[in-house]
């Protein structure tokens, strides 16, 4: 009999929970965002149900809300994540720790250098994010009036990964020889100047930092855009996609996969995770009641703000009992978090109020019953391509996380569809991707 496909599983925590009712849960920690007590005992307790990763996200500006939406959502700030993920690769040992990282807002050697250190300190678990960042108030941070147009953003962001992987690649992995009774550190022959005059950048190199260990961490990529589709299959390793349902997957996994194919690219070294939002509960009417006392926590004025942030503009002057209005004026904010606005609106008939709802709690994939019932509904996914596996978002902390960690995942091993063990050391061994060879100074 065949073995049945594993799934890939990370960890959507930054913040901790992007339901914007999590932190008023009963039992909940209010302040899990800035407590590295709470942040290290998640990050072992993902550790010990063998996840593939913990995954931060990141903003650059407190979010584009109204302040009566502000006061009252836990989703507006957290910790910087490498000042995060470096302390955390401290008190962990397998788990991955991957970290967003702006292509518009931040200099190439700099998250070259950042990404390599953390590599470092983990001993090869580090993964960057690569994001181009659609928060039009991070550009009021950068010394800049206006964001920068998407188009462009994306433009550089190509550019910004050739860089970056260029600058890895600055010392041969035998290039440090550290060699006592010579004296001699380092072969200065097997160091390589980038020298890069582009479009958009110009760094010299090399970088300052041996070669990481994984040669290069981990490259995951969020945009689901016609750019951002093209910009993962040129570049990712994984894909932290946002599809509502089944058919949203499957058309997402086979248009990657397919751009992976015509790149000369494996199928397998693209691994396409959708954020998947999953409540336990001992039965299906538990789990389900659970959802509802979370979503009644959710306050309008939470909701509004984040419909505004996915649409690109303020929602709170539209006729709330009334559907959206249909000239919409374009933005410069996510195509793809509008679009998905625009489709949940129209297939399911809601109000402006109705999706303000939504959008304050959570709109996207969700997965609420019984381990069993979660693990069936996973299982579908996997086995009908829609994805390689799922980062979870967690409905409140630590009790969605303890439910996912203790109930589902044992479910999962008992059906052979998750790992019982690591079966190696680095965020490349989890999930199956290969070391990068180094491009200029290629394996003897």
């Amino acid at each position: 009999m065949p073995m049945s496909k594993q799934m890939h599983l990370g960890a959507f925590m930054r913040p901790v929970s992007l339901h914007t009712g999590a932190w008023r849960y009963p039992g909940s920690a209010p302040d899990a965002n800035f407590s590295f007590k709470h942040l290290k005992r998640f990050a072992q307790t993902l550790e010990a149900a063998k996840f593939d990763a913990f995954f931060m996200a990141d903003h650059l500006a407190v979010l584009n809300m109204p302040v009566e939406a502000l006061k009252r959502s836990h989703t507006v700030t957290s910790f910087e994540p490498f000042t995060l993920l470096s302390a955390l690769a401290a008190v962990t040992e397998r788990i991955g720790l991957v970290a967003t990282a702006s292509t518009t807002f931040d200099a190439p050697y700099h998250i070259a250098r950042r990404f390599a250190s953390l590599d470092h300190i983990s001993d090869g678990r580090a993964g960057w994010n690569i994001v181009t960042t659609s928060n039009p108030d991070a550009a009021l941070n950068f010394g800049l009036d206006e964001h920068v147009e998407h188009g462009e953003r994306y433009r550089r962001a190509r550019e910004f990964f050739d860089v970056v992987t260029g600058l890895w690649d600055s010392f041969a992995d035998d290039a440090f020889l550290r060699d006592q009774e010579s004296g001699l550190f380092f072969d200065p022959e097997r160091t390589h100047v980038l020298d890069h005059h582009g479009p958009s950048l110009d760094v010299r190199g090399p970088l300052n930092i041996a070669r990481p260990p994984q040669g290069w961490p981990v490259i995951v990529q969020a945009g689901q855009s016609e750019p951002g589709r093209q910009l993962a299959a040129e570049t990712a390793e994984v894909i932290f996609a946002a599809p509502r349902d089944l058919a949203g997957g499957q058309e997402l996994f086979a248009d990657i996969k397919g751009r992976l194919e015509t790149l000369g690219r494996s199928r397998d070294h693209l691994k396409i995770l959708p954020a998947a939002f999953i409540i336990i509960g001992d039965t299906i009417e538990e789990a389900k009641a659970k959802r509802a006392l979370l979503d009644s926590l959710v306050h309008f004025e939470s909701g509004i703000a984040s419909l505004s942030i996915a649409l690109g503009l303020d929602a709170s002057g539209f006729p709330l009992d009334a559907p959206l209005p249909r000239d919409l004026p374009d933005t410069n904010a996510s195509k793809t978090g509008r679009q998905q606005v625009l489709k949940l609106a129209e297939t399911d008939g809601l109000t402006v109020r109705q999706l303000a709802q939504r959008y304050g709690g959570y709109s996207g994939l969700a997965f609420v019953g019984t381990p069993e019932s979660v693990a069936d509904e996973m299982e579908t996914w996997i086995d009908a391509e829609g994805s390689d596996g799922f980062n979870v978002v967690f409905p409140y902390l630590p009790q969605g996380l303890d439910d996912v960690a203790h109930r589902l995942v044992p479910e999962l091993q008992r059906r052979g569809r998750f790992r019982r063990e690591y079966e190696g050391t680095t965020l490349r061994d989890h999930l199956g991707l290969p070391r990068p060879d180094n491009r200029f100074f290629p394996t003897r």
